[in-house]
């Protein structure tokens, strides 16, 4: 049980209605200029010492609402809140003093560990720049010990702190951008697919050293990535994106025994299977994700999903919860048989 939940506290990320569009250039003599809905109406909770899964096809939003959350894009309409029991801000109308202390409390590690570090700048200067830029430590001494221990929390070794980005594999690059996430002592991670360029053998490493950093820090983080099969290993929670919607949400456990939602049970399907019997089984979707500039009406999945009716086509579905399990679904309980 989340420690956080037993204490009856607030979450520490919380939207509500959450959007993001990008205008684009306006190639038409009349009309309003066509807009890129990145993220529509999307309503999250993000419990303290979680790790909350983010899935999705790509293109669907996850990156967007991801740097939202850390007011790194721009939010059209919605709300935001972070509280850490510490203090409290607004994300959506969050002030420059404000946000200047919610970045000591919110990082992000970037999905690509070779472009993610400056090659002219030392392993030490990479993870001490964000304690230096946000004055966090006032002494060369006091912002080495802090590299130090760290480094030594990451797996990285203090005769590696004297060398170059070029000098390391793609997992021991993306322990020290990790490192450089972490040494701010924040509350809240987003990894944006952190683990996805890096091979099979080196994610469960670096997976599992975000687990032990988590439990050791009592951090929370949003995990952003396309593979369940990590998701399963890692989340504890876990809501599925579809064109900038939340379609599905609910505990890994709970969201991988029974799928409520169509699109869901198609992505579930495609995880590859040793066993070949299950092999071929996956549910193929017809057609490609619709541009979010102009999205169907109705369920934005209907275009693809093998059970759309008419109500689908032209109601679009709320996001329900029953017994802690979302679903934007018009026929999601007579599917369940299915």
């Amino acid at each position: 049980m989340n420690e956080n939940k037993s204490k009856n506290l607030p979450p520490l990320i919380k939207t509500e209605n959450l959007s993001v569009h990008y205008p684009l250039r306006n190639t038409k003599l009349f009309g309003p200029p066509p807009v890129v809905r990145a993220v529509e109406g999307v309503d999250i909770q993000i419990e303290a010492g979680s790790f909350f899964g983010l899935v999705g096809e790509s293109g669907s939003g996850k990156t967007t609402l991801g740097r939202a959350l850390l007011k790194a894009a721009p939010i059209t309409h919605g709300t935001i809140e972070y509280n850490d029991g510490e203090k409290k801000f607004n994300i959506d109308n969050i002030s420059k003093a404000d946000l200047i202390e919610y970045r000591k409390r919110a990082q992000l590690i970037f999905q690509d560990p070779y472009a993610a570090l400056s090659p002219r700048m030392t392993v030490r200067d990479i993870i001490a720049e964000p304690l230096e830029v946000m004055g966090i430590t006032k002494t060369r001494e006091e912002t080495d010990a802090r590299v130090r221990e760290i480094a030594s929390k990451c797996r990285i070794s203090l005769e590696h702190l004297r060398r170059f980005p070029h000098a390391f594999s793609g997992g021991q690059r993306q322990r020290i951008s990790i490192a450089r996430a972490l040494v701010s002592n924040p509350k809240f991670v987003v990894a944006d697919e952190s683990v996805a360029a890096l091979d099979v053998s080196i994610q469960a490493d670096v997976l599992n050293l975000l687990k032990e950093i988590q439990r050791e820090m009592g951090l929370a983080f949003l995990f952003i990535s396309h593979d369940l099969s990590v998701v399963a290993h890692v989340c504890d929670h876990v809501a599925v994106m579809y064109l900038g919607r939340l379609v599905e949400s609910a505990p890994t456990r709970d969201l991988f025994a029974a799928p409520r939602h169509p699109y869901t049970r198609a992505l579930l399907s495609a995880i590859p299977s040793l066993n070949p019997d299950d092999r071929g089984k996956a549910q193929k979707l017809e057609g490609e994700i619709p541009s979010p500039t102009n999205p169907p009406p109705g369920c934005k999945f209907n275009t693809r999903c093998p059970f759309a009716i008419d109500i689908c086509k032209q109601k679009e579905p709320i996001l329900e919860q029953s017994d802690g399990h979302g679903v934007a679904c018009h026929r999601w309980q007579e599917l369940m048989n299915k």
